[in-house]
């Protein structure tokens, strides 16, 4: 039996995470792992006493047909990335990388393509986070170097960034 690569075993939990997910558009999960230990974890969802979009049985955003990385104030979800660097300490975050995984929650399929919103780029910033390595598939990844984010600073051009 051949095993699973680390980054590919990090992915599946952070896939399995996503399942916590409350979204009724996209299924986030994330995890902060530092020196071979998962140091958080997080999925997104409304705020802690707030109804999710999945008690109400629909998304503001998706009613609106707002289209993704837009209008993220209409939003009921704390996202992913922000809920598991609200659960870690900050010492445990500096250097440390962040797993991230997109699931379509009508599917349960791997969502490719996509990455951080810029709210969450500005997070994993001043978390000290190193590296974030988002699923693109069962196999594939994109790795994403922090020090990169910084450096090309896409609030100063208006990019998007998404």
């Amino acid at each position: 039996m051949e095993r699973v690569s680390k980054t590919n075993y990090y992915l599946d939990i952070a896939q399995t995470v996503a399942e916590r997910s409350t979204c009724l558009r996209r299924a986030y999960g994330a995890i902060i792992v530092k020196d071979d230990t998962i140091v958080s974890t997080g999925y997104n969802g409304a705020p802690r006493g707030r109804k999710n979009c999945t008690d109400l049985g629909y998304c503001m955003r998706e009613e609106l047909k707002i289209p993704r990385g837009e209008r993220y104030e209409l939003c009921r979800s704390v996202h992913s990335e922000a809920n598991a660097i609200i659960a870690a300490p900050r010492e445990r975050m500096l250097g440390a990388t962040l797993y991230l995984c997109c699931v379509d929650p009508r599917t349960h399929e791997v969502s490719g393509g996509t990455c951080c919103c810029a709210m969450c780029k500005r997070m994993v910033i001043n978390a000290g986070i190193e590296t974030v390595i988002v699923r693109e598939d069962k196999e594939n990844f994109t790795v994403y170097r922090v020090e990169d984010w910084i450096a090309n600073d896409d609030s100063l051009t208006g990019a998007l960034g998404y």
